[in-house]
């Protein structure tokens, strides 16, 4: 791709996740999304391959449906109370429909079937920008919104998602689709707190983020797209390999790992909410999340291959990392130490 039509595109997603995380106007709102799904359509697409092309008119059809449906809520809400504050909103329709246009955005179940498509027809860097950055503005949105939002609704939404997140998870080959069913289990989460606790799902989001980012440059480095690359992956960067060990275990939450964090204070504030079943029903799917990660973390350090694969052999060869990966390897499993100090802070 040009180097200029890049920068252009970046900046655009810089402008449209700007512009809806800073307007408290529904019209300026939906144009910052709008911006967003244009601006990464074509780095979706930019490889000219049919599972490429398939990826971006599945992500442009799915946006500008919830795009359409979250414009029709605001003005639905505009009807009946005269004004357009992302914040006033009052109509139950409009609440409705919102959360059903947010989920669609975001890919929460039931409206997850396009993420983990369009994720494998992207690359890597791509991938990464769909599971993070782009996740942004609608989760701003939902933040805004939270006090008006059905709670019966989003959390059926979210153990929904941290179910099928998991379960669908545990069939996967391809890295890229274990990772968006990750993401979908990990949207769970942060939706079942979004009502109680609004900093703690930005909290959620943010550690996702870190440890989100951290696996996808890590896996572009090594060029490591399915389970089986992965396996030989180890005789070119072993000590790398070994940290993706790591963040991985820490992506499943175990302590005492940086992942563990957000679900300690989840489970400790539905607790405190009388939703000590919600608590335990989503505590115990998340080993279903548990076996897939492990699986990775088992395939990227803990074993060697015993037999022969189809695939040569890698020679150990010495390559330059990204300086960010090991910032954010260490970011991503040492952070639990400084709780306290992130607890003062929410």
């Amino acid at each position: 791709m040009n180097p200029y039509a890049k920068l252009i595109f970046t900046m655009s997603l810089l402008l449209g996740t700007t512009m809806t995380i800073s307007s408290s106007h529904w019209i300026l709102a939906w144009t910052g999304l709008e911006i967003n799904t244009l601006a990464i359509i074509p780095l979706i697409a930019k490889h000219h391959h049919p599972r490429a092309i398939e990826a971006a008119i599945k992500y442009f059809l799915v946006q500008a449906a919830a795009s359409t449906l979250l414009l029709f809520s605001s003005t639905i809400n505009a009807w009946s109370s005269g004004q357009w504050d992302i914040t006033q909103l009052s109509h139950p329709i409009s609440c409705a429909l919102l959360t059903t246009a947010i989920a669609m955005k975001l890919g929460l179940v039931p409206f997850h079937f396009w993420f983990p498509e369009v994720l494998q027809g992207s690359s890597l860097t791509t991938a990464m920008l769909l599971s993070t950055m782009m996740k942004f503005p609608p989760i701003t949105i939902l933040l805004m919104t939270a006090h008006s939002l059905n709670p019966a609704l989003l959390t059926t939404m979210a153990v929904s998602s941290a179910a099928l997140g998991g379960w669908m998870g545990l069939n996967q080959t391809q890295t890229r689709k274990i990772l968006a069913f990750s993401s979908i289990s990990h949207l769970g989460w942060m939706a079942i707190i979004l009502i109680y606790n609004p900093k703690l799902t930005l909290l959620t989001f943010y550690v996702y983020c870190l440890m989100t980012i951290t696996v996808f440059l890590t896996l572009n480095t090594t060029k490591t797209l399915k389970l089986s690359t992965m396996m030989t992956s180890w005789t070119k960067t072993p000590t790398l390999n070994a940290a993706l060990m790591l963040t991985l275990l820490s992506l499943a939450g175990l302590p005492p790992l940086t992942g563990f964090l957000p679900k300690w204070l989840i489970t400790q504030e539905l607790t405190k909410q009388e939703m000590t079943s919600t608590a335990t029903i989503i505590t115990l799917l998340s080993l279903l999340g548990l076996f897939f990660y492990l699986r990775l973390a088992y395939y990227s350090t803990i074993t060697l291959p015993p037999n022969p694969t189809n695939h040569m052999k890698q020679w150990h060869v010495y390559k330059l990392t990204n300086t960010l990966i090991p910032i954010l390897t260490t970011l991503s499993t040492l952070l639990l130490p400084l709780s306290p100090m992130i607890l003062a802070t929410i």
